[in-house]
């Protein structure tokens, strides 16, 4: 076979896996030509095999980064080892074929419930008072301060504010705090993630929420062994700027069916309208901010998700 065939199994198995899978694609589009020009610059690309190229580039061109796309190709490798052949229908969803190892493992973290249903993510402890008192099960504590007395008070009055209710408080964040307070959970990005002791807060007995924004994350995240994990941003959102786009509904269940052994949260941009839709994902819990409190009837509208949850 001739070095124009080979590029053109290549481009034909890329192009199959865009048009297969074309509900994954989010992001910029990108060109072939640009895909492989990328690809193409990494001396590893050349060692791999057709297929394996093949995928990469498909990935690509679904507007996966390139780290995900390359968990992605490496689960699908692994995938065609374990079946024997190569198998363009089946998008990798094993744990195994992503390195993932099998529960109950030593490191994980208490476990909390696999429904956590609505899950409102509240500025102050004021605001967690009253989701608690409208029966929301599961409630954050997202505190932004620099003052850390400011932040030790915050979270101590949350924790109070949840007190013979059956709302769960994770705290935002700040985790030193959290312990000290007797939170139920703490929950971190994955940049927090890094700075925070995760061995103190598993020996204090806190469950662990951790944010993922794809494979590579959900991968890092993984090895942790959270309580749970939280998948986003599904829709667009104003409340911060975020580095990837939006992950969409696709994307959002093929996550789902990976890490089916989690608790799992979906964030970013759900309404009540798209609410149905997210949660036929397979995903148990459906976390909110501006939903709720740029509500005009924040208690009417907790309400609303929670009778959409049942």
């Amino acid at each position: 076979m001739n070095t124009t065939s080979l590029h053109h199994s290549v481009f034909e198995i890329a192009h199959a896996i865009a048009d297969r899978y074309a509900h994954l694609k989010v992001g910029e589009d990108l060109s072939y030509a640009k895909c492989l020009a990328d690809a193409t610059a990494t001396p590893s690309f050349a060692e791999l095999s057709l297929h394996m190229q093949g995928i990469k580039l498909g990935c690509r061109l679904l507007g996966f980064v390139e780290h995900d796309a390359q968990c992605i190709m490496l689960a699908w490798q692994s995938q065609t080892q374990r079946l024997g052949s190569f198998d363009i229908s089946v998008w990798p969803s094993n744990p195994s074929d992503f390195g993932m190892s099998s529960f109950p493992r030593k490191n994980a973290f208490a476990p909390c419930p696999n429904q956590l249903g609505l899950y409102a993510v509240l500025p102050d402890a004021q605001w967690v008072y009253r989701m608690a008192q409208a029966g929301v099960p599961t409630v954050q504590l997202r505190f932004k301060s620099d003052d850390k007395a400011a932040i030790a008070k915050e979270v101590a009055a949350a924790v109070t504010a949840v007190q013979g209710t059956n709302s769960l408080l994770f705290i935002n964040d700040h985790w030193q705090e959290a312990i000290a307070a007797g939170a139920y959970g703490v929950h971190l990005g994955q940049e927090d993630m890094q700075e925070a002791s995760l061995e103190k807060i598993r020996t204090a007995g806190l469950r662990l929420g951790l944010s993922t924004h794809g494979y590579a994350e959900m991968l890092l995240a993984d090895r942790h062994s959270p309580s749970y994990m939280a998948l986003g941003a599904v829709f667009p959102t104003t409340l911060k700027r975020m580095v990837t786009a939006p992950q969409g509904l696709g994307r959002l269940e093929r996550y789902a069916q990976l890490m089916k052994a989690y608790p799992l949260v979906a964030i970013g941009g759900i309404d009540l309208e798209q609410l149905p839709a997210v949660v036929k994902t397979g995903v148990g819990s459906v976390a909110v901010v501006r939903a709720i409190i740029a509500s005009e009837s924040p208690e009417a509208t907790a309400q609303a998700f929670l009778l959409n949850l049942l």
